[in-house]
């Protein structure tokens, strides 16, 4: 059967789709409000069925570096965490960024700073978007609003990651990762053979063959002047990146006087929100981020001159709220509202925002 309906967590959808994929390993440490990930691939056993690899590292540390070496291989590996976890990846996400290496990355997000809360939060865009960890990166990053997009963008991760040679990631939060919806999960693809592989990633380093020579993974150059050849080589990819990839969805937007912006799930509460206002006679659309890098700026930009004002709604201090800023260069007055702490805000509290900010 090519397609079939579960009733499962956000978190549960990115086990079974990474499954289904034909992943070949998984490597991870348990923290609240994802640990349902690994539990499930754990649960599910695939390396009894595919072959599939899933291992608990002693650390977040360690995972990461196993999907290192994974990647290196030419392997579809992953790893996932939340927030404080993630931040304990960042060296070696940085060393697969630079190592033009791909994988999927996992972030369930949680409140913060520092330990903070289980309670599901937004406050980890900067991290993700704008590199996270150290030197010039960028990371594609995908934010689901739904359990089925939880299970897509598995696919699309990991497809993406391919093509462009780059670390992939699914930014998503306690909300997405806890609630439970129905879920079309796709059909099995089989893992890939080592000779595909060769033949697909040629600069995979799965041991030299007679005649060939050999393959070296490496991000250290002592020299300075090819140190920034590699950083231009870098940046170019990225800016390759920014004029292929964009997603986004628009809803109620050619009519509106005031455009919601929002990802993830603070989107769907701004649905809503969008409905109560227009039912109020306030003609309101939302902008929805799919893919937060690269950014939908010119997306955003186009309405600028035909509004009278965006609200960013975000579960953080205000974050996305300056990319959007800077998309539309001081057209239009930007107004951003969120909740700390892990609390969710309610599409009342929005629309509450929305009139109290441009008293409208």
């Amino acid at each position: 059967m090519s397609e079939e309906i579960f009733l499962m967590k956000g978190n549960e959808a990115i086990a079974h789709a990474a499954i289904r994929y034909g992943a070949d390993g998984y490597f991870g440490y348990p923290i609240t409000p994802q640990s349902e990930i690994m539990e499930t691939l754990m649960a599910e056993a695939p390396w009894k069925t595919t072959g599939m690899v899933v291992l608990q590292a002693e650390s977040e540390t360690a995972s990461i570096n196993m999907v290192y070496g994974g990647a290196g291989c030419g392997k579809a590996v992953m790893t996932s965490s939340s927030s404080p976890g993630m931040s304990l990846m960042l060296e070696g996400v940085s060393y697969i960024a630079a190592g033009e290496l791909p994988c999927l990355l996992v972030n369930v997000m949680r409140g913060g700073p520092g330990l903070g809360t289980i309670q599901p939060s937004q406050a980890d865009y900067f991290q993700a978007v704008k590199g996270g960890g150290h030197g010039d990166y960028k990371l594609i990053t995908l934010a689901p609003s739904s359990v089925q997009e939880m299970a897509d963008f598995v696919t699309l991760g990991f497809d993406l990651a391919f093509k462009y040679q780059t670390p992939a990631m699914i930014l998503t939060d306690g909300v997405i990762g806890q609630m439970m919806e129905k879920v079309k999960l796709p059909a099995y693809t089989r893992r890939r053979t080592d000779a595909e592989i060769r033949e697909q990633c040629p600069w995979a380093t799965l041991g030299r063959l007679p005649g060939k020579k050999p393959t070296i993974i490496t991000t250290l150059e002592l020299d300075s002047n090819k140190m920034e050849v590699n950083n231009l080589r870098l940046q170019a990819k990225y800016r390759k990146i920014e004029k292929e990839l964009c997603l986004h969805q628009e809803i109620n937007c050619e009519d509106a006087d005031y455009i919601l912006v929002a990802f993830g799930s603070a989107a769907r509460i701004c649905q809503k929100a969008m409905d109560l206002a227009r039912a109020q006679g306030i003609k309101v659309g939302l902008i929805r981020p799919i893919t937060l890098w690269p950014f939908p700026s010119k997306e955003i930009d186009k309405y600028a001159s035909k509004i009278k004002g965006i609200l960013t709604v975000e579960m953080n201090a205000g974050q996305m709220v300056e990319d959007v800023r800077l998309a539309i260069s001081g057209k239009v007055k930007v107004e951003h509202y969120g909740r700390l702490g892990g609390i969710v805000p309610t599409p009342s509290e929005v629309v509450d925002a929305l009139q109290r900010k441009f008293d409208c």
